[in-house]
């Protein structure tokens, strides 16, 4: 699916210090990152990084992809749960379905409504390397599915329901100009 920004929300696509997520149509979005061989020095620091972003741009997950690192570590935050990095996250386990609204800091302003399963079992390596299942349901399943993907290169808009797009200022104004 080809997104054309409208202009109201062009400043929302501008990456820098202040904002470091990667937006579209930059191609590492698209590409499917690599597995974590060794947790080292280098991945806590980009762990605590994606943390870090991800908590200033009013966040519930980022992938690495999404600061322009091709490897498999996500960090999840959904509302009632403490932020979590999964590390070369895998759901061996997908039950129901829910349908509900997501967005993504990598397309700010545009929401949808996705259908995933609604219960998830995903096994994934902590940040100490230890290995661990993941029991997860509702927003928090949801937050996990759309972090996971952004690992394989797909997102959101293409699983979206497309009559059900539509633009939104995520800073929280009427006025995307604010």
């Amino acid at each position: 699916m080809q997104i054309v920004v409208p202009d109201e929300y062009k400043h929302l696509y501008v990456q820098n210090g202040e904002r470091p997520v990667v937006k579209i149509p930059a191609p590492v979005l698209r590409q499917v990152a690599g597995d974590v061989t060794k947790i080292n020095k280098k991945s806590l620091l980009l762990i605590d990084d994606m943390m870090r972003i991800m908590r200033k741009a009013n966040g519930v997950g980022l992938a690495a992809p999404q600061v322009g690192i091709l490897q498999r570590i996500i960090v999840i935050a959904p509302d009632g749960m403490r932020p979590t990095a999964l590390i070369n996250p895998k759901i061996v386990v997908s039950e129901g379905e829910q349908v509900g609204q997501e967005g993504c800091l990598s397309i700010p302003g545009l929401y949808g409504d996705v259908k995933r399963a609604q219960y998830v079992e995903v096994e994934a390596l902590d940040r100490r390397g230890r290995e661990l299942t993941y029991e997860l349901e509702g927003m928090p399943a949801r937050v996990v599915q759309h972090e996971i993907d952004h690992l394989d290169g797909v997102l959101f808009i293409d699983k979206v329901i497309a009559e059900t797009l539509h633009w939104t200022n995520p800073e929280g104004s009427d006025d995307p100009a604010e």
